[in-house]
């Protein structure tokens, strides 16, 4: 009589790991992450949510008490870090098929998460950055009345 050795088809796990894995790849949110959720957002009792229904694309900044810019953490230089995303809107849009002049209009919204302590005159310098940058269109976040 022989003897026959049994070894396992590792086929089909590997192929359910690979589909799990590529799952978790398509549904994972960078967004979310990219708020930085200790900002105490200033209340207004009119606020409602930025209305882009997945058409455009987003650019959120998150400024500080002291006027500093937040990216996932880390501080970040306002300027640099504006004109980096500024070609990447470009870049972007052109991939699209859009045109877009030398220093006209990007089709990004700019999400300006603020805290509610930042002196204005620091928000003003991230928005005339954004704008020397070509970006236009802006939304301010802040809490409604009865998120507080």
């Amino acid at each position: 009589m022989e003897s026959t050795e049994g070894t396992p088809n590792l086929t089909p796990i590997l192929d359910m790991v690979f589909q799990l894995i590529t799952f978790f790849m398509l549904v994972i949110n960078f967004k979310s992450a990219s708020m930085d959720l200790t900002l105490r957002l200033p209340v207004v009792g009119s606020a409602r949510p930025v209305d882009h229904q997945g058409e455009v694309d987003l650019l959120v900044l998150n400024i500080n008490d002291k006027g500093d810019l937040n990216v996932y953490g880390i501080k970040k230089d306002i300027d640099q870090y504006i004109a980096g995303e500024a070609v990447t809107s470009r870049l972007s849009a052109r991939g699209k098929g859009i045109k877009i002049e030398p220093g006209g209009e990007l089709p990004t919204t700019v999400v300006i998460r603020a805290d509610r302590s930042t002196p204005f005159y620091l928000l003003n310098r991230v928005i005339q950055a954004c704008q020397q940058n070509g970006f236009r269109n802006f939304a301010l976040k802040a809490m409604n009345k009865e998120q507080t």
